[in-house]
């Protein structure tokens, strides 16, 4: 499978087309990449939400949007991606319309799992893995991925870790009520994940803003407009607690996190944002497989995952469990105020 050939020089495509805590822990693959081919180029293709998340990633050279591509026809979409002179894709999100593009417009090499039926007729390099029961982090699993290129280890946790330091953000203009914000000491709370993980309960979230105001902390709550209607009017009434649900967009969102003191959340997007600007990511978990900490922790120096027991044997038995909402908003203040 491996090539042994020498890729300075080249254009490789890494592909993530989901969610933003995904595509973060695919991002340390492309610094990878940099380092042992420094002269290589390298494109990612991603959804167009999560493109201002990828543009702050430094191994990033270039951004292409899957959704814009996507408004093409097929043969124009072949044509596009053929038109960049790309040498190799990684198909780290597996995606049958994608991978049937780049197998039309010629890329030479195609890279994706041996999992998906049909990368045997769009991919002709298929490394043999699996994530559903690995032990290994997210983001390090990407790096299987990299064999083709001569990976012979999957870096350590810790080693991955040190690649965010490729990521760095841009100042912004917030509005008003959150610009005045920047000069405070306050704390980001993200109760909700799109359905995407298992949620703290929004009145443990509401007990601990009311905690943190009472401790001299201000207070942001984050999410789109849609979950801002599920929980904004059970919040605390308080002019230290601010609802940006729905009011910012990814770059501000960004930059108000990065000025934080810390972020609390479930396995979600912003958690991992926090972890890459290695602020104090606190990250709400289940201890079941696959979505237990030991594969979603938030990278970051400052990062902490909290599980209410890991042993749960409900959760080793895949049996139906909501023991997340066990963790109490005591312990959550702890590792703000550490």
């Amino acid at each position: 499978m491996r090539e042994n050939k020498n890729w300075n020089g080249k254009h490789i495509a890494i592909s993530r087309v989901d969610s933003i805590g995904d595509v973060l822990l695919t991002l340390p693959i492309a610094a990878w990449l940099k380092e042992q081919f420094p002269t290589c180029r390298i494109t990612f293709i991603c959804k167009n939400y999560t493109a201002p998340i990828v543009k702050y990633y430094a191994a990033i050279d270039d951004i292409v949007k899957v959704d814009d591509l996507f408004t093409l026809s097929k043969s124009e979409q072949a044509d596009a991606i053929e038109s960049l002179g790309i040498d190799a894709v990684i198909h780290v999100f597996p995606k049958k319309e994608l991978a049937k593009v780049f197998k039309k417009a010629k890329v030479p090499t195609r890279i994706g799992t041996s999992h998906r039926l049909f990368h045997l007729n769009t991919c002709n390099v298929r490394p043999n893995f699996t994530r559903k029961k690995s032990l290994l982090h997210e983001s390090q699993l990407n790096f299987e991925l990299l064999r083709p290129f001569g990976l012979e280890e999957i870096p350590t946790f810790e080693l991955v870790n040190k690649l965010i330091s490729f990521f760095s953000v841009e100042a912004q203009e917030l509005p008003e009520e959150f610009q005045t914000l920047l000069d405070k000491k306050y704390v980001v709370l993200h109760p909700k994940s799109q359905g995407s993980a298992r949620e703290w309960p929004i009145e443990k979230y509401t007990q601990l803003a009311s905690k943190l105001i009472g401790n001299g902390y201000e207070v942001v709550f984050t999410g789109t407009e849609s979950e801002g209607q599920q929980f904004r009017n059970l919040i605390p009434q308080d002019e230290k607690c601010h609802d940006s649900t729905g009011k910012l967009s990814i770059d501000q969102l960004i930059w108000l996190i990065k000025n934080a003191a810390s972020l609390v959340a479930c396995s979600t997007g912003p958690l991992h944002i926090a972890g890459f600007l290695n602020i104090k990511a606190i990250g709400l978990f289940s201890p079941r497989i696959p979505i237990h900490p030991g594969r979603w922790r938030p990278l970051g120096e400052h990062s902490t995952a909290l599980v209410f027991d890991p042993k749960c044997e409900k959760c080793k038995e895949k049996k139906t469990c909501d023991c997340i909402s066990e963790i109490s908003v005591e312990t959550v203040f702890s590792k703000i105020g550490n």
